[in-house]
């Protein structure tokens, strides 16, 4: 087996061990060399005389025993299955009957962390993550970001937002007329997926428990999904950015808007002008007050 395909594969079998599932099965039925190669077989004369042997010509995919399937969906390019149903944040718990007193919501992040512990409930464990990337900012903030998921940066240090998307997004914040620390950051999952790829549905789902849970201490009173996955699993809606952004959407009590992600103006700097627009119209919403000087789209950075 090449090395690119066996660590995926060995990420899988680990997963499946953590759940405790130990045995698999090929998949198919065996084929017989004789059938693949027939002129392999006739090595001479004699050979005529001899039942072909039972041996396969090629290792086929393992699968788990049905009986212990996760619910969540698996890597479509190792097994293939049906991808979950997308629920919105608002359909995977009740809300709390109240908010958690201002001076113990540290302590219940804190807590929400600590059971998080070194996670291994996802194959994202699995891919070279040297960090769970928790959250950061204000426990009581008015205002939360969430994004995708760590980079490089963020899987270095522990904190979301710390690289070159993150100095952008602290320009966001600060043309809003607040600093970091006075809102809430967090990502839909907290472990860096391999290569930067966007989450997997089963990571995204693991995750997201914890996510909303954070979001119920917090209590902001406007969220802003940054870049498409945010949005998709918040909202529980596949749809174009597009179609999402201008109009406000409901997350856990919170008004919730769509922008674009960070990384992704780097890439497109023409769109901070309607970037700008989204982070205008949260403004509007909590009241905020523009910093002294006229603000424009240039104030975001590079």
């Amino acid at each position: 087996m090449r090395g690119e395909d066996s660590q995926p594969l060995g990420a899988w079998v680990d997963y499946f061990r953590d759940l405790g599932i130990h045995d698999f099965y090929r998949r198919g039925e065996g084929v017989f060399v004789a059938d693949v190669a027939p002129q392999e077989a006739e090595v001479g004369p004699a050979s005529a005389s001899h039942a072909p042997v039972e041996s396969y010509a090629a290792m086929p995919e393992l699968e788990a025993p049905v009986t212990a399937k996760p619910a969540a969906s698996m890597s479509a390019g190792l097994m293939g299955p049906e991808i979950a149903k997308l629920v919105s944040f608002d359909s995977l718990a009740p809300r709390p009957a109240g908010s958690i007193p201002v001076e113990e919501r540290a302590a219940a992040l804190q807590a929400i962390s600590e059971e998080i512990g070194d996670c291994t409930r996802c194959p994202l464990a699995y891919a070279g993550r040297r960090r769970i990337v928790f959250g950061d900012g204000s426990p009581s903030a008015r205002l939360m970001f969430v994004g995708e998921g760590p980079g490089a940066d963020e899987d270095a240090q522990g904190v979301p937002f710390v690289g070159k998307a993150g100095q952008l997004l602290n320009n966001m914040i600060a043309a809003m007329g607040l600093q970091r620390g006075e809102v809430y950051i967090a990502n839909i999952v907290k472990c860096r997926p391999p290569n930067n790829r966007v989450p997997e549905p089963v990571e995204a789902n693991t995750c997201s428990q914890f996510l909303l849970r954070q979001i119920d201490v917090v209590q902001p009173e406007v969220i802003v999904a940054l870049g498409a996955t945010a949005a998709t699993y918040l909202l529980g809606v596949k749809q174009s950015l597009s179609s999402l952004r201008g109009r406000w959407h409901s997350c856990r009590g919170a008004k919730l808007a769509v922008t674009y992600h960070p990384a992704y103006l780097l890439r497109d700097p023409n769109q901070k002008g309607e970037a700008w627009k989204d982070l205008q119209r949260v403004m509007g919403e909590l009241g905020l007050k523009p910093p002294a000087r006229k603000q424009t789209h240039s104030d975001l950075g590079t």
